[in-house]
């Protein structure tokens, strides 16, 4: 049984999950396409965008600049895009700022964009670099470009750029002022981030291109017009993430997770799990003519042995937290290499995952940019303050789910709204129980 008491969230965990669920539409490319469908001129059609907060925000923001956008038509265009009244308030929204911000950069404005506490204390420096270089004006607080940003753009020159960190929202945020600039763009990554931002600009007709050059991935834009176009946004792998990993620890469990985006750099942790042992097959729903690679995944209980997991094998670190549950247990002890960057996430994810993963009863410990987490048998329900972060809520739902009899209580529930607000239900779905 599962109930809200507040902001809380309560659950008594032991139900095996089984059944089939469909998790909202992937929010990376729910972003992107609202953005593209914005910019674009025409009428563009996305079905089954991500229904969290943070996605709304893009699309207000899409609102503010002049876009017609409803549940799943997007007007936009050189002839309907306006400069914003007010600052743009992104609410949570990491790639919402980011994205934006390189659109913003391409045009003869100034635009102010806001963020809540949260977001207020993160590094924006990583946008604002590369958005400088090709000439926009971008001001934020303290040398790291904390928020609120105000970004004066127009008359960009294309640049040659290498991010350092291995970020997708840095890529794209490159790849959207591209499209203003004059001249070729281009971004280098030494660490495959998601390619959705490139999906996409191909969907709707930009040049773009895709290479690999010195063991680097190599992305090409020329500026350009996009086009309208048509989508159907796949299921995220990223809240998909969550089921599997709890049907794996709940004996007795089996799941199938439909439609689920299965792209290189979004499938880590599926590759993670299947070398701790889980048992998955995947079952591919794609056409050869469809944007993106998906599948239906199916999932069963298994025991768990543990593993290293490279920094590169999770691109932008979103599965690590329900990870670290798997990771807690499973057998031995599990090592993340190189996830210093999970620090400046919605939370300082690093410290949260560690805090979450002892609230249960298993050990967790840092060693500068490493996290290692050793497994126990059994995990012990526990008190987990979720740090208005989403991922730390959902990943510790997930492993109360397994602990019977007792109750765990997660605090700060409420921040599951910003990308999976049907989570509770969801989860009463596959184990039997009821949301209240």
């Amino acid at each position: 049984m599962t109930r809200h008491t507040g902001t809380a969230f309560a659950i008594e965990g032991g139900r095996p999950f089984t059944g089939h669920v469909q998790v909202p539409g992937d929010k990376s490319i729910s972003h992107r396409a609202v953005i593209l469908g914005a910019l674009a001129d025409g009428v563009s059609v996305v079905r089954g965008r991500s229904e969290g907060d943070d996605v709304r925000h893009t699309e207000e923001a899409a609102r503010c600049m002049g876009a017609h956008v409803d549940e799943e038509r997007i007007c936009g265009g050189e002839q309907v895009l306006r400069s914003p009244d007010a600052p743009l308030g992104l609410g949570n929204s990491g790639t919402s700022m980011r994205l934006l911000a390189g659109v913003v950069a391409g045009r003869p404005w100034t635009v102010e964009l806001r963020g809540d506490s949260s977001l207020s204390a993160r590094p924006m420096d990583r946008v604002a670099v590369p958005l400088r270089l090709m000439g926009a004006r971008v001001e934020g607080r303290t040398e790291r470009c904390l928020p609120p940003l105000v970004v004066r753009g127009g008359s960009l020159q294309g640049i040659d750029y290498s991010p350092l960190v291995a970020s997708a929202q840095v890529k794209s945020c490159v790849l959207f002022a591209g499209l203003r600039a004059e001249g070729q763009t281009v971004v280098r990554e030494r660490v495959l981030t998601r390619q959705h931002t490139e999906e996409l600009l191909s969907l709707c007709g930009a040049e773009v291109s895709e290479s690999y050059e010195g063991g680097d991935h190599v992305v090409r834009v020329l500026p350009g017009q996009p086009q309208a176009f048509e989508l159907d946004v796949p299921a995220d792998p990223s809240q998909a993430a969550f089921w599997v990993v709890a049907a794996c620890l709940l004996p007795g469990s089996e799941i199938t997770v439909a439609r689920m985006y299965v792209g290189a750099a979004r499938r880590g942790f599926l590759d993670v799990l299947k070398r701790m042992g889980a048992r998955l097959d995947e079952f591919p729903t794609t056409r050869p003519d469809d944007l993106a690679a998906t599948a239906d995944v199916v999932v069963r209980s298994a025991p768990l042995f543990a593993t290293e997991v490279d920094a590169a094998e999770i691109p932008g670190l979103d599965e690590v937290p329900v990870l670290a549950v798997a990771a807690a247990r499973a057998e031995g002890t599990t090592v993340f290499r190189g996830v210093g960057e999970l620090r400046v996430k919605e939370s300082d994810r690093l410290d949260a995952v560690t805090e979450m993963v002892r609230a249960f009863g298993a050990s967790a410990q840092v060693d500068g940019e490493d996290l290692f987490v050793t497994g126990v048998r059994a995990l012990s329900a526990g008190h987990v303050d979720a740090r208005g972060d989403h991922r730390i809520a959902m990943a510790a739902a997930v492993a109360a789910a397994s602990v019977p009899e007792r109750a765990t209580r997660i605090v700060g529930w409420e921040a599951v709204n910003s990308s999976y607000p049907t989570f509770a239900q969801h989860m009463a779905q596959l184990t039997g129980g009821r949301a209240t």
